[in-house]
């Protein structure tokens, strides 16, 4: 396990900043991703669609994500990253566009539908299609239709950088689902903001 700094003391500049590699960690993979849990989310269903189904209709794709973030507001940017293994990769990486759900608290079902259900993750759920007939999930406390604008291959994930040009809020939608240290929450409002 690493050694915080001091308390009060400044790190001292050992490495050239224009250093052209990183150092080994001093981590493991497991610490890491225990650092990393603290770092509280929302979560969001990325939607897309891989073509024709057997039944002649569209195949939807859908995936959960908490890596979503905004990038820019001129032009309208936002990203979010896939990990290389998943599945669902090809269609995204491939796709024009692709919609991005945050959900409320109300739909942690949702949020588990979409990281682990294996079949038609679609079947029976409440979505509307949007201008590039992808799936709009029902409540979703805001959604963002994004033109694939870039991809960027870093580590064992794809960044996607999404240029948003449709974008809806569901204002009657409630508290975001939020996640962090491998639990759900949602907000409570801190007093005297």
């Amino acid at each position: 396990m690493p050694t915080p700094p001091q308390a009060g003391t400044a790190p001292q500049a050992t490495d050239n900043p224009a250093r052209s590699t990183a150092s080994a960690p001093d981590f493991d993979s497991a610490y890491f991703r225990r650092a990393l849990s603290q770092f509280a989310t929302g979560v969001t269903v990325i939607t897309g669609h891989s073509g024709l189904a057997a039944t002649g209709g569209p195949a939807f794709v859908g995936v959960t994500a908490s890596s979503f973030n905004s990038v820019s507001l001129d032009p309208p940017l936002v990203l979010w990253s896939l990990a290389t293994k998943a599945n669902s990769l090809p269609v995204f990486r491939d796709g024009s566009h692709y919609v991005i759900n945050v959900l409320s608290a109300a739909q942690v079902d949702l949020c588990k539908r979409f990281s682990t259900l294996h079949g038609d993750r679609f079947a029976g759920l409440d979505y509307q299609i949007s201008e590039h007939g992808l799936p709009v999930l029902h409540e979703a406390l805001a959604w963002f239709e994004c033109h694939n604008r870039s991809r960027y291959d870093e580590g064992d994930h794809v960044i996607f950088v999404g240029e948003v040009e449709r974008c809806g809020i569901h204002d009657a939608a409630g508290a975001p689902l939020v996640f962090q240290a491998g639990q759900f929450g949602t907000l409570q409002p801190l007093g005297g903001n």
